[in-house]
């Protein structure tokens, strides 16, 4: 699993709260077996000065996670692909801030773009992160608001009868108004 954030400048507010956030949650993250990586259109030079300031949340001088320059147009970008660059930092400018999640498979499993004005929020980047891993190895999808722990809906392509082999804790359907019982419910597993 990996996530790759982009930050629009360095030295701006939000983007140094944001790091100090995913510096921070960096080991909740490694937990789970996600690797970040900040991207930024400022040099290297730029990302150690900046992370002398401290405003950043580093412990013993370390992020917890990668930052690579990827400076676009003439300047010379360090120990990053050119092609993740452009790709990536193509749709990240003063005014807008991208995060993507890729699975194991390297396929995209979420992006999410933000206005340079609001804060990330990363308590939700890795409640998604949970219910992508969660998702992507049982036969479960998470309900609006899920959040670890909570029940989760059974998906509709399991027939009954599996469902109730391959969840021992059981199966439960809400009831909704048109008496249809395809609203499968079972404590996470």
């Amino acid at each position: 699993w990996g996530i790759l954030f982009s930050h629009p400048r360095d030295f701006t507010p939000v983007c140094t709260t944001e790091l100090g956030r995913a510096a921070k949650l960096a080991p909740e993250f490694s937990k789970r077996n996600v690797k970040m990586i900040a991207l930024s259109i400022d040099s290297v030079q730029d990302h150690l000065s900046w992370s002398k300031v401290g405003a950043m949340g580093r412990r013993k001088g370390s992020l917890h996670f990668n930052m690579k320059a990827c400076r676009i147009g003439g300047a010379k970008m360090q120990s990053t692909n050119r092609k993740v660059c452009s790709i990536f930092m193509e749709h990240s400018t003063k005014s807008r801030a991208l995060v993507f999640v890729f699975g194991p498979d390297k396929k995209l499993k979420l992006s999410i773009l933000y206005p340079a004005t609001t804060g990330r929020n990363f308590d939700e980047i890795l409640r998604v992160v949970d219910s992508l891993q969660l998702t992507a190895y049982k036969k479960v999808a998470t309900p609006v608001d899920w959040k670890p722990g909570d029940s989760v809906m059974v998906v509709p392509t399991l027939p009954d009868d599996e469902a109730k082999k391959l969840f021992p804790k059981g199966v439960f359907t809400k009831d909704l108004p048109s008496g249809k019982k395809y609203l499968r419910y079972t404590p996470q597993p």
